[in-house]
């Protein structure tokens, strides 16, 4: 687990919530007489992605203001071992997501390659997220002790070792109330014990499909961690590090460590003064913060960006005697893994072998689109990408009469960048509904799909407002009012450019995830009459046959009042 001395200098560095963006890496601190340092990095939101992300998600804004390309586990890889040279000791952490909803590089084989980094790269311990659940707790613990996958046998190597890391989930547990993972592992640093806890948020449930979590139980977070951290203090174990699976949610523009929304609001305050410090991973937002814990003392809380763009590092000093953290010593930072630096050779060459063998599947062509067609949100919330899905499901779903369809923002996973000649490759189709999601058409009444698109604006529990905007096919429009008191905020609903009438009912398709009630829709379960319709992916890659080249459509079909 520990890195070793420093072998040449690095440049540039980065403090507090200044964002690293130099050819190098921040040293590790200077260390008070009689204490241990340790040096803590992590990535959080991998999703088995060991390219590079591509189109607008692929840069991230430094504090200069300035993007700058990032990502790829070969860098990030080459930042992590500079990282450690650097420090006496180390761990190296994974925040939840690593894999699931991946890339066919990784997913064709089971998610084996990304397991098998993480191997390599010496990971210390790994917090699940919901993502490690999408195909079931049968082939998550396959993952964690090894052996070939049921049905496809071991594609990737003869041989499948399993991970060579715990894989930490305090709050989840079987329906008997065993737990269902580790709820802790216990690390050495020169003698002295560091405890790492792992949580998932409550409400996991409500993002993943039901036959994947059967039999498993999601209990509170912070009953969990209070549990564990107690626990550890009984064992002796004073240092003690939170990975927890979920945005804490900041005001980025005007005050990065302003607490805003996001499900780790409450934990990053309330959890057990135990736990010196929290490290969280959930998207795009990146910060380097410190609130005070139950007891009113400064905690750091640190997250970096998804898919290996920004890690997250804090240098920690524990002291020998009380083998607690001196957390007044503590120094954070966030890095970004830029590609001016040489990516590492031994991820590098995993990395193409890895491409090199999905290549036959990855790289054939399903059509062509005259531009690129991304996820990212216009002011209505709907994108190219989400309102391309919606009209190949509802032209999918056509034949058993689908009137017109919706989808989920969470549902789509990637960007579709064109390749030359506007070429879009089944690898990207995969990438992009990587879930393996199953169409099902089913009636709602007119009432029902207003009260539908109202259940677009939630409330969590801690009272923050979420906003899930479903993008619709391009024959389903309506008006939509954010300021409008709460239930009121949709009008003028049309299908086929007829008024929808409250009484009638609409055959709508949608992913099964969502027919289920995920993301809160419940009004998905009311629905009467479901009829199967495929899988979502063979509806996207059908509608390119269909019409290529494909011209992204626009986003304007949810009128702004």
């Amino acid at each position: 687990m520990d890195g070793g001395k420093a072998r040449r200098a690095l440049s540039a560095f980065a403090l507090a919530a200044v964002v690293c963006a130099g050819t190098g890496v921040a040293p590790a601190a200077a260390e008070p007489p009689n204490v241990v340092p340790v040096r803590l990095i992590a990535f959080g939101d991998l999703h088995g992605n060991l390219l590079p992300p591509q189109g607008p998600r692929s840069e991230v804004v430094r504090s200069d203001g300035t993007s700058v390309a990032a990502g790829g586990v070969a860098h990030l890889a080459a930042y992590v071992r500079q990282l450690r040279a650097q420090a006496d000791h180390s761990m190296l952490y994974a925040v939840g997501d690593t894999w699931g909803s991946s890339p066919l590089e990784s997913a064709m084989f089971h998610d084996e390659p990304t397991i098998e980094l993480l191997n390599d790269l010496d990971v210390t311990a790994a917090a699940l997220g919901n993502h490690e659940l999408d195909q079931g707790y049968a082939e998550l613990t396959r993952l964690r002790d090894g052996g070939c996958h049921p049905d496809d046998g071991c594609r990737y190597g003869e041989t499948f070792e399993g991970a060579r890391f715990p894989l930490l989930a305090a709050n989840l547990t079987t329906e008997d109330g065993a737990p269902a993972a580790l709820p802790f592992s216990i690390s050495y640093v020169d003698g002295i014990p560091v405890g790492t806890i792992g949580v998932l948020p409550s409400n996991t449930p409500d993002f993943i499909r039901s036959d994947s979590i059967a039999g498993l139980r999601f209990g509170d977070e912070i009953e969990a961690v209070d549990r564990t951290a107690d626990l550890l203090d009984s064992l002796g174990v004073r240092a003690v590090v939170l990975l927890y699976k979920g945005d804490i949610g900041t005001d980025g523009q005007n005050d990065p460590c302003h607490p805003v929304d996001g499900p780790a609001n409450v934990v990053a305050t309330a959890v057990s003064p135990k736990v010196d410090l929290i490290v969280t991973s959930d998207g795009d937002r990146h910060f380097n913060c410190t609130y005070p814990d139950p007891l009113g003392q400064p905690r750091t809380v640190v997250q970096g960006a998804s898919h290996g763009r920004i890690i997250s590092v804090a240098d920690l000093m524990i002291d020998r005697e009380t083998r607690d953290v001196l957390r007044d010593h503590t120094l954070a930072f966030t890095q970004v893994i830029t590609h001016d630096i040489e990516p590492d050779p031994q991820t590098q060459q995993f990395v193409e072998r890895a491409v090199e063998m999905s290549d036959a599947v990855a790289g054939r062509r399903v059509g062509s689109a005259s531009a690129d067609i991304t996820r990212e949100a216009g002011p209505s919330g709907e994108s190219a990408l989400g309102n391309l899905v919606a009209d190949a499901q509802l032209a999918a779903a056509r034949s058993v009469g689908a009137q017109v369809a919706l989808t989920n923002p969470g549902g789509l996973r990637s960007d579709l960048i064109c390749g030359e000649n506007g070429v879009v490759t089944y690898g990207q189709t995969y990438a992009a509904q990587p879930f393996g999601n199953r169409l099902q058409v089913l009636e709602l009444s007119g009432a029902q799909l207003d009260e539908l698109l109202e259940q677009q604006f939630q409330t969590t529990a801690n009272g923050n407002a979420l906003e899930w905007i479903l993008a619709p096919s391009d024959n389903f429009r309506y008006t939509l009012d954010r300021i409008a008191p709460s239930g009121d905020r949709i009008r003028d609903l049309t299908i086929d450019g007829e008024p929808v009438d409250p009484e009638q009912h609409y055959r709508v398709v949608v992913n099964d995830f969502l027919a289920e009630g995920g993301d809160g829709f419940d009004v998905f379960t009311h629905a009467r009459h479901r009829t199967g319709a495929g899988e979502e992916l063979d509806a996207l890659n059908a509608y390119f046959a269909a019409h290529d080249p494909v011209v992204p459509p626009t986003t304007d079909r949810i009128h702004m009042h």
